[in-house]
């Protein structure tokens, strides 16, 4: 087969403070955050927020650190890939290519162009597909492909997602088992499963099969865990006005409280490193909701990061996906005929569908509220966890 390239996908981070406003521009600017009527629009409003922000979204990092630990973790998790892939007789070489900060896709592509690799396999890290994770780095790949004559001989494989497979199954039960004998009682914790939300409109409008997925991976955890705890799925980080996947974590972790839950271990199902949402957003302001709704046992599940079973599951999938035919873009993107990727329409005026669909998170009713929103930085934070 000869040599492969593994292309490992994520959404990046700010590395240290200085980072945080041209990041946060880079975040913006994409339509895919934010998609507005008049795209002339877009580049001086992520400035506008960019600017407006920055001072506040400092001083969520400083909290964590001073920057987000995501491509460091990264980079450690495709060494350690190598390492496994390389023991398992498969040469290969791991690239990262983050969405909003370096080091970017583009960077990793060109990259891959000079080393004249013979296949790429195109993983995702995200166990769980979304039109606004791996679905928003499908599309900037098929761009590229599109306008490179290059990458267009280059044989390529994608992996939508993953959430079924067992040995990655194996490590989020070994997590949980491990931090819930920490606990006094570890039979009777409450399992709190918290995956990053998405507008409603992305699943019920747009056909994303995010939730159904969230919820699939959630029973096979417990099926692999066999424990006899009660658990509850629930979604963070909602931004605007926009109604998004229910329960919120935070109106499920009240609700905890008040039927008289005292222990809690909280799993981040949709994050396998560790980042802002998981250092700062559960760590801190999770937890201080938990304490005050009257839970006082409040621990968190570490993330996957470079766990054995972890880093074998990824092994599993680059050999498996270089030993197949070829899976393009194309092929993954209309996976579902009922799977709308974006951009889809021309923008409509109105309390459309195709308002709906262009944009979850500035639905039309909430266009005017949700742009005071972004510039004042009312729930930012909680959106640029996304990272």
């Amino acid at each position: 087969m000869g040599r492969i390239g593994v292309l490992l996908l994520n959404l990046g981070g700010p590395d240290e403070l200085a980072d945080v406003r041209p990041f946060l521009f880079n975040l913006f600017a994409d339509p895919e955050i934010i998609r507005l009527p008049f795209p002339w629009l877009q580049k001086p409003l992520a400035w506008l927020i960019s600017t407006r922000r920055t001072k506040t979204s400092q001083e969520n990092y400083k909290q964590i650190g001073g920057g987000s630990p995501l491509r460091q973790i990264t980079e450690a998790q495709g060494e350690a890939l190598e390492q496994q892939l390389q023991e398992a007789g498969q040469e290969a070489k791991i690239y990262v290519g983050m969405r909003y900060w370096h080091p970017f896709t583009e960077e990793a592509i060109a990259q891959i162009k000079r080393d004249n690799i013979n296949k790429l396999v195109i993983l995702p890290l995200y166990p769980q597909f979304s039109i606004s994770t791996s679905g928003s780095s499908f599309r900037l790949l098929e761009r590229l492909w599109q306008d490179d004559p290059q990458l267009e001989r280059l044989p390529y494989t994608v992996i939508p997602s993953w959430y079924k497979e067992s040995h990655y199954l194996r490590a989020m039960a070994d997590l949980i088992r491990q931090e819930l004998e920490q606990f006094n009682d570890p039979d009777n914790v409450h399992i709190f499963f918290s995956a990053h939300g998405v507008p409603v409109s992305y699943v019920e409008e747009a056909g994303d099969p995010y939730q159904r997925e969230i919820e699939e991976c959630t029973h096979l955890i417990m099926q692999t865990l066999k424990r006899p705890n009660p658990h509850t799925l629930a979604y963070q980080s909602r931004v605007g006005p926009v109604e998004w996947l229910k329960p919120y974590t935070e109106d499920a972790l009240e609700t905890l409280g008040q039927q008289g839950v005292q222990d809690i271990l909280v799993v981040p199902i949709s994050f396998v490193s560790e980042h802002i949402e998981t250092l700062q957003e559960i760590d801190i302001e999770y937890r201080e909701i938990a304490h005050e709704a009257g839970i006082p046992n409040f621990r968190r599940v570490p993330a996957l990061n470079t766990h054995p079973e972890f880093i074998q599951s990824l092994t599993n999938l680059v050999i498996d996906a270089a030993n197949s035919p070829p899976r393009p873009f194309g092929e993954v993107t209309r996976m579902d005929k009922q799977v709308k990727m974006y951009p889809q329409e021309r923008w409509a005026w109105g309390m459309t569908t195709t308002a709906e669909i262009w944009n979850g998170r500035l639905a039309m009713l909430g266009f005017l509220a949700l742009i005071i929103e972004l510039i004042s930085g009312n729930g930012l934070l909680h959106f640029v966890g996304l990272l």
